[in-house]
Formats: C-alpha cells, sequence, structure tokens
C-alpha cells in the first residue's frame, strides 16, 4: 500500500570469496547481464507484514519522543525506541555523551506499506518525509512495538517513484535475489581498489567518492599504519519497483584500525580528532585506534543489476582505543 502524509585491506580469502560468489551470481562477472541464480546466506530480505495508515502515522510521530530523550540524554529511552542499526548507534552514542541527532522535525511523510508477509526479521515500512528536506526512514517491529531501525537516511539522487500498491521485494524471485545480493555487492565493490569484481557504479555515485577516500586514507596517515575493513549490518530490506527493480535499504560497517609506524609508540596523524577520541574511549591520545562508522543507505537496483545510490547516511559509531605494539 502506499500512503502519503597504512594498506587498504580486506582479509583477502574474504575478498576473494565475494569476487568469486559474484561471477557465479551474475553471467559470466556481466554487470548487466539479469538475473542471478544465487543468494548469499548472510544478506537476509525481511518480509513485511501489512500496517494501516493510521497506525504508520502514530509510529512515525513517535519520533518526536526519540528526539526529547535524546535531548535528555535518556539512553535506556533511546534503547527502547530503536532497533537494527539506530539501536546499535543510539546506544554507543548516548553513552559517549555525543551530540543528539536531530529526528523530532521531520513531516508530510509518505508511507510505503508493503504486502502482508512472513519472516524471521519481522515486520517493517518505509516512511519518505518531505521536510524539511527528503530522507527515508525505516520502522521495523521487533519485541511487539514499532521502533525506529534506520534513519533519517538522507536523499542524495532523484527519489523512485511509487505508486499504487508497494510489495517486498521478496514477493518477486528475480527482484528478491538481487535485492538480497546488494549489501555484499557494496562490499565488493569498497574492497576491491583493483576493481576486479566487476562491480560498478555510474559516474558521481557516492560510492565511488567512499571508495577514492578509502583507497587515499592510508596515505594520508602516514608514518603510521591505517587498515580498512567493510562489513554488513544487519539485514537488507527492500520495496518491489516497477520492471523488476528494487529499492533497497540496508548499512555497512566501515571499520579504520590506526596504528604507530615503526619505531613509533603514539600516532603521528590520528584519523580522528582528540575530541571524539576521548568521548568514546575515555582516552585523547591513545596507542592505536579502531574507528567504527555506520553508513545508511537506500540503493537502487535494476533488473539488470545496475545500482544507484538514491539516499545515504554516514555516521561515527564508536571509536575503541588500544596500546601500541
Amino acid at each position: 500500500m502506499f500512503w502519503r502524509g597504512g594498506t587498504y585491506v580486506l582479509r583477502a580469502i574474504m575478498a576473494l570469496g565475494v569476487v568469486l560468489g559474484l561471477v557465479l551470481l551474475t553471467a559470466c562477472g556481466n554487470e548487466s547481464a539479469g538475473e542471478v541464480t544465487g543468494v548469499p546466506s548472510d544478506s537476509p530480505v525481511a518480509s513485511a507484514a501489512t500496517i494501516g495508515r493510521a497506525d504508520a502515522e502514530a509510529v512515525f510521530g513517535t519520533l518526536k519522543g526519540l528526539d526529547d530523550a535524546w535531548k535528555r540524554e535518556d539512553c535506556a529511552e533511546i534503547g527502547r525506541l530503536t532497533a537494527w542499526a539506530e539501536s546499535t548507534l543510539g546506544r554507543r552514542a548516548c553513552e559517549a555523551g555525543r551530540a543528539a541527532p536531530s529526528v523530532g522535525g521531520y513531516g508530510d511523510a509518505e508511507f510505503f506499506l508493503p504486502a502482508t508477509g512472513d519472516d524471521e526479521d519481522g515486520a517493517w515500512f518505509v516512511a519518505l518525509a518531505r521536510h524539511p528536506k527528503p530522507a527515508y526512514f525505516v520502522f521495523v517491529q521487533e519485541d511487539g512495538g514499532w521502533r525506529l531501525g534506520a534513519g533519517p537516511i538522507p536523499v542524495v539522487g532523484d527519489a523512485p517513484e511509487l505508486q499504487g500498491e508497494v510489495e517486498a521485494a521478496g514477493q518477486e524471485p528475480g527482484s528478491a535475489l538481487r535485492a538480497k545480493l546488494t549489501p555484499t555487492r557494496h562490499v565488493a565493490f569498497l574492497t576491491d581498489a583493483a576493481g576486479v569484481s566487476g562491480v560498478r557504479f555510474a559516474s558521481g555515485d557516492p560510492m565511488r567518492a567512499l571508495l577514492a577516500e578509502l583507497v587515499r586514507a592510508p596515505a594520508r596517515v602516514r608514518p603510521d599504519r591505517l587498515t580498512t575493513d567493510v562489513r554488513l549490518e544487519g539485514p537488507a530490506r527492500a520495496l518491489a519497483l516497477p520492471g523488476g527493480a528494487a529499492l533497497v535499504f540496508h548499512v555497512l560497517r566501515v571499520v579504520f584500525t590506526q596504528k604507530p609506524g615503526s619505531g613509533r609508540s603514539t600516532l603521528a596523524h590520528p584519523r580522528y580528532g582528540a575530541a571524539d577520541v576521548r568521548s568514546f574511549a575515555g582516552d585523547s591520545r591513545p596507542g592505536e585506534i579502531t574507528g567504527s562508522e555506520l553508513v545508511f543507505l537506500a540503493t537502487e537496483v535494476s533488473k539488470d543489476n545496475r545500482m544507484r545510490t538514491v539516499a545515504m547516511r554516514r555516521v561515527l559509531a564508536d571509536i575503541a582505543a588500544g596500546d601500541s605494539e
């Protein structure tokens, strides 16, 4: 239903597995090969259960309560009102005394309420708020209540038009397979500086800028050593689009581990500022740091497997400190 209201690294064996898997899942590795023929087990796409307009509007209204909880630094209430990636992010950020995100001022929302389905990841729906700027919100049902799972995810491209009844991508087999592959294909792209995986994004897409940043990151902190890892953060959720396409909502975790260079005991060029390190780790000058950033995404994937970033939000999720070896 529709309503308006030092080295760039991923462990070699993992990268090889992703690349080989993509080659098998696409026709001869061709990015435009059309139908895929397999599904990675670690990237499920959740189904959704029917929710009515009034209930969806009421759930969207809980953003005001979440905003108030952030202003009060009420970590327990933030945990009660969030799930999925927002729960992970909110819990750690609240404990660290981070600045409150603003979520209560969004309005003029459209609700995308997928048809009935059952899945171990539970029910969910999507809201697209038009005010003050377009942004997606994904709400999920957990422990008998509706919670914010991801959002706001600001729109950075043209949002696809959705009219009439909306279905989860899982209702159409081909669309479901492409949606399930989308997060893993992002990991392959962002950990493949040589471009051998065959995953592509068009010029100007934010994913290309992110890849370029990750590739350049080690050189910017020399003589420190910096390694980078990209991981999946929970399940993807996807809406079916006309023509066999899908709009996939998913989250990536980008992990930076920085250690002093040879002969040094402290970092020469810390990736994160002293205030950020102190708020999360309690130490502004640790021997080494591991920073985690969450990248919230809404990705349109076409029937021929072309991907386009529709919405994106990137936020610092955690910093852990350690002693240099």
